[in-house]
C-alpha cells in the first residue's frame, strides 16, 4: 500500500496530467483556430502573389497604409472617439472620413481639411547654427568699431543677413544713435564649415563717446528671411561696453608700442615642447627688443609647453590666450581665420607692423641684413608677403648619426624641397592700421598696396611641431639627390644660426628649459 501510494504522489498522477491538457487545449480552442486561420490566409496571400505580374507590386507605403485603417478602425471601435485617427500618417482621404476630419486649426499634426485634402506639418525643433557668435569688438578710430565673430555659412550662402549698430549713451539711454554705414567683410570666404568668420565694421558719422562718459555698442543681427522665410529674425546684441573715461583716445594718433607684433593661429594637438622652445627663443632674437608674441591655445598648450612658454611670458615678450572654448563651433581649422582676425583688430593699434604664419615656419633674413632694415625699405607697402623654403621634416646629414638629439630642430633638418613648378603658400606681414579684415595667408581687405618680392624668406618645416618624437629618421650623405619622388638639396642656411640662438637663450633666460623633452 505504501509502495503505491508513492507511486501515485511522485508519478501515478499521469491521467490526471492528460486531462488538465485537455482542458487547455479545448479553453484556448477559438484563439487556436484564430491563429490557424491567420497563417492559412498568409500563406494563401503569399502564394497567390508568386503568379502575379511582374509589375503588380505591393510597397511598404501600401502596407503602411492598410495598417493605418485598421487601426484606426480599431481605435475607433474601442474608444468610441473618432478624433483618434487625427494623429495618425493616413493616406489620401475617402469621402467617408471627411465628415470625421480634425479642426483645421489643430497644430503639429496631419490634417484634413473641409476639401478633403491632406494638409501635412512641418515642425521645426532646435537649431541647426547660431545667428551670430562674437569673439570681440574693437574700436578702429573715433567714431569707426570692428565685431568679430562667427555666423552660420548656410545663412550667408543662401540667404542675405543684414547688420546693423546701434551706440547708446550710458548717461543718456533713451537717445540712441545708429551708424551711418555697416557692413560685413567674410575673409574665410570658401572655407567655413558650419560657421564663417564675419567681421562686421561700423562707421558713424561722428565720434563717438567723445567725453568719455561711456556707453555701449550694440550689434542688431538680422536674419532677412534666411533660414526660415516665415520670420525675419533680429538679435541685438550687446557687442562692447565702454565704462567712463575707459579710452585712451591718444592711441589711435600715437606711436604704435612694439614695432613687430606676432598673430599666432590656432595651436591644438600634442605640439612638442622642444620645437616650440627653439621657435619662441629664435623669434625673440629675430625681432628683438621691441616685439610681441600672442599664441592662442586652441588644445595645444599642454604642461610642457606652458613651461617652454613661461619664462618668456615672464618677460613681457609673449600673450598666452585661451581660446578653447572655440571648439564648440565647427570652423575651418580651430576657427583660425576667427582668431587672426580678432587678433588683427585687438592689436591693430599697439603694433607697427604685424606678422602672421605658424610655429612650424621660421622667418629669415639675409646674414648682411635684419628684420628692420629689410622691412623698412618696402614700407611703402600695406602688405608684404613671404616665399616659402619647404624643408625635409625626417632628412639628416650623416654626420649628426647618433647625437642628433643633442641637436636643434632647425639645426639637424638640413636638405630643402626644390621641386619646381608647384604654387607654394606665402606667409604676409601687414601694416594693420591699413587693414580691414585679414586671413591665413594674405590679406584680401586693405588699403594701400602689397609686394610680392623680398629679401625675407620662411624656412618651413612641415608637421614638425606636432612630432613628440626624434624627427630624423633618414640620415644621407649627398649634397643633392632625390627622396620620395622629390629633389633635394643640402641647405645649412638656418643651421648656421642655431649657435647664436642657444647662446641668445641662455642670456636671456638662463638654463631653465636645458631639460625640455622633444
Amino acid at each position: 500500500m505504501a509502495k503505491d501510494r508513492d507511486h501515485k504522489e511522485r508519478g501515478g498522477g499521469g491521467h490526471g496530467d492528460k486531462k488538465m491538457f485537455v482542458g487547455v487545449i479545448w479553453n484556448c480552442a477559438a484563439e487556436l483556430k484564430l491563429l490557424l486561420g491567420a497563417l492559412l490566409i498568409l500563406c494563401s496571400v503569399a502564394t497567390v502573389i508568386q503568379f502575379l505580374p511582374s509589375r503588380f507590386t505591393i510597397s511598404p507605403t501600401d502596407l503602411r497604409l492598410c495598417l493605418a485603417k485598421i487601426s484606426t478602425a480599431t481605435a475607433i471601435s474601442n474608444d468610441g472617439d473618432s478624433s483618434y485617427y487625427s494623429i495618425l500618417p493616413s493616406p489620401s482621404p475617402s469621402p467617408p472620413y471627411t465628415a470625421a476630419s480634425p479642426p483645421s486649426t489643430a497644430v503639429g499634426y496631419e490634417q484634413i481639411l473641409n476639401n478633403s485634402i491632406l494638409k501635412r506639418a512641418f515642425n521645426p525643433y532646435g537649431a541647426a547654427a547660431y545667428n551670430f557668435i562674437t569673439m570681440g569688438t574693437y574700436r578702429g578710430g573715433p567714431s569707426t568699431f570692428a565685431v568679430v565673430g562667427l555666423s552660420s555659412k548656410p545663412l550667408h550662402v543662401f540667404g542675405k543677413p543684414v547688420y546693423e549698430c546701434e551706440w547708446v549713451q550710458k548717461n543718456n539711454p533713451q537717445n540712441s544713435t545708429f551708424a551711418a554705414q555697416t557692413y560685413k567683410i567674410l575673409p574665410d570666404w570658401g572655407y567655413g564649415r558650419v560657421y564663417t568668420v564675419v567681421v562686421v565694421n561700423c562707421t558713424f558719422s561722428d565720434p563717438i563717446n567723445v567725453d568719455n562718459t561711456g556707453g555701449s555698442l550694440f550689434l542688431h543681427a538680422s536674419t532677412s528671411g534666411g533660414g526660415d522665410t516665415k520670420f525675419n529674425l533680429t538679435d541685438r546684441i550687446l557687442s562692447l561696453e565702454e565704462k567712463p573715461d575707459s579710452v585712451d583716445f591718444s592711441i589711435f594718433t600715437s606711436k604704435p608700442k612694439y614695432d613687430y607684433l606676432y598673430c599666432g593661429s590656432s595651436l591644438y594637438g600634442s605640439l612638442s615642447p622642444q620645437r616650440m622652445r627653439e621657435w619662441i627663443a629664435y623669434h625673440v632674437r629675430l625681432f628683438g627688443e621691441e616685439s610681441h608674441f600672442v599664441i592662442h591655445d586652441a588644445g595645444g598648450v599642454h604642461e610642457e609647453v606652458l613651461e617652454v612658454l613661461k619664462p618668456w611670458m615672464e618677460l613681457g615678450y609673449v600673450t598666452l590666450q585661451d581660446i578653447r572654448d572655440q571648439e564648440r563651433f565647427d570652423g575651418y581649422y580651430h576657427n583660425q581665420f576667427l582668431v587672426v582676425n580678432d587678433c588683427l583688430h585687438r592689436y591693430k593699434h599697439m603694433a607697427k607692423w604685424m606678422f602672421f604664419f605658424d610655429v612650424d615656419e621660421f622667418i629669415y633674413v639675409p646674414s648682411k641684413q635684419n628684420i628692420k632694415s629689410v622691412i623698412d625699405s618696402q614700407s611703402d607697402f600695406t602688405q608684404i608677403t613671404i616665399e616659402q623654403n619647404p624643408m625635409s621634416g625626417q632628412l639628416c646629414a650623416q654626420d649628426d648619426y647618433g647625437k642628433a638629439h643633442r641637436r636643434w630642430g632647425f639645426e639637424k633638418l638640413v636638405y630643402k624641397d626644390v621641386k619646381r613648378g608647384i604654387r607654394r603658400d606665402r606667409k604676409y606681414v601687414i601694416q594693420p592700421r591699413n587693414v580691414f579684415a585679414t586671413g591665413v595667408h594674405m590679406s584680401m581687405n586693405l588699403q594701400g598696396r602689397s609686394t610680392h618680392k623680398t629679401m625675407m624668406r620662411y624656412f618651413h618645416y612641415h608637421g614638425t611641431i606636432a612630432k613628440r618624437t626624434e624627427p630624423c629618421r633618414n640620415y644621407v650623405n649627398w649634397t643633392s639627390d632625390n627622396f620620395e619622388n622629390k629633389p633635394y638639396v643640402l641647405d645649412t642656411t638656418m643651421r648656421n644660426t642655431a649657435l647664436a640662438v642657444k647662446k641668445f637663450e641662455y642670456s636671456m633666460i638662463g638654463s631653465r628649459l636645458q631639460n625640455t623633452r622633444q
